[in-house]
């Protein structure tokens, strides 16, 4: 079962100093958090500023060929996690044919932001990542649980959604 999260915001990872990026359950208080790198984190920041280049950025042009194309983002999907590595599934509709495309979230997420498609995750992720967690806590990352557990408004700065 697909959970609907939206973008809550993007921000650094304060023990490797490494982008993330913030879902939340639309209809919940689910959190998933997805390491992303920094090239990526760019691209999901400028649309969630509305930034615009002078030159079309990589996102931009897929956006481009796929209203070009006549076709349509369905859905972008979070599907999997696994040795700690995200996964998803964007959804392309052409003509009501439904296309499957393997992706890295960051790029999905960064497509979903400038097409305003919806955004969902696999209810097993949710699981797999909170077990991950979980266990990761118990050995060394009790900080970094406390910190994303106790985020606010003000922590996520200019990229709150």
């Amino acid at each position: 079962m697909e959970v609907e999260m939206k973008i809550r915001g993007l921000m650094m990872d304060p023990v490797n100093n490494m982008p993330i990026v913030i879902l939340k359950d639309v209809n919940g208080s689910t959190v998933l958090p997805i390491w992303v790198g920094v090239y990526e984190a760019n691209a999901i920041a400028l649309e969630i500023e509305k930034v615009s280049t002078p030159r079309p950025m990589t996102h931009d042009l897929i956006r481009n060929l796929l209203i070009g194309l006549n076709t349509s983002l369905r859905k972008v999907v979070v599907s999997e996690l696994k040795e700690d590595t995200f996964y998803a599934v964007i959804w392309i509709d052409r003509d009501g044919e439904l296309i499957s495309v393997d992706s890295r979230p960051s790029d999905a997420l960064a497509l979903a932001l400038r097409l305003d498609c919806p955004i969902y995750v696999e209810e097993s992720v949710l699981k797999s990542s909170r077990q991950a967690a979980t266990i990761s806590d118990k050995v060394n990352n009790e900080e970094l649980r406390r910190w994303l557990e106790g985020l606010n408004d003000e922590d996520l700065g200019r990229y709150k959604m």
